[in-house]
């Protein structure tokens, strides 16, 4: 990261405006050399019919933070990230609260990146387990 921690975060939340970020409340909070993480509030509006978190919103938080990490860890502003692949297990369900998205890269190629990313609870439990493939195109 060539900016600080600070101003890294601002400048991934400041891309989820007028996107589907801004909608589904996605907002990172934390972010280390290997690892971002974003929450996202559990309502109604995440809600599939029967008031459980729908996995395709869990699926988008998942996509949405690994995507800003590949942005933010290739460094450089003139590439564009794209998910090619994203695979999802739900294990638990969660009606409201927040759930936390933390994306961990295993391999970081100039091409292709690959993150894990479990997706849990306030209470830490595991509620989606994530892997997701980026690829790196340069504008």
């Amino acid at each position: 990261m060539k900016y600080s921690k600070k101003e890294t975060l601002e400048h991934c939340n400041l891309m989820c405006k007028n996107t589907l970020m801004e909608t589904l409340e996605i907002e990172f909070i934390d972010i280390s050399n290997d690892t971002i993480v974003a929450r996202m509030p559990v309502t109604a509006k995440v809600h599939q019919p029967n008031g459980v978190l729908h996995g395709g919103a869990s699926v988008a938080l998942a996509e949405s933070v690994g995507s800003a990490g590949s942005f933010v860890f290739m460094d450089d502003e003139n590439v564009q990230i794209r998910g090619i692949e994203i695979a999802a297990n739900h294990v638990k369900s969660i009606r409201d609260g927040f759930v936390y998205a933390t994306a961990k890269i295993l391999h970081k190629g100039r091409t292709t990146q690959l993150w894990n990313i479990p997706i849990t609870n306030e209470a830490g439990e595991l509620i989606s387990q994530v892997k997701l493939t980026t690829l790196t195109l340069h504008k």
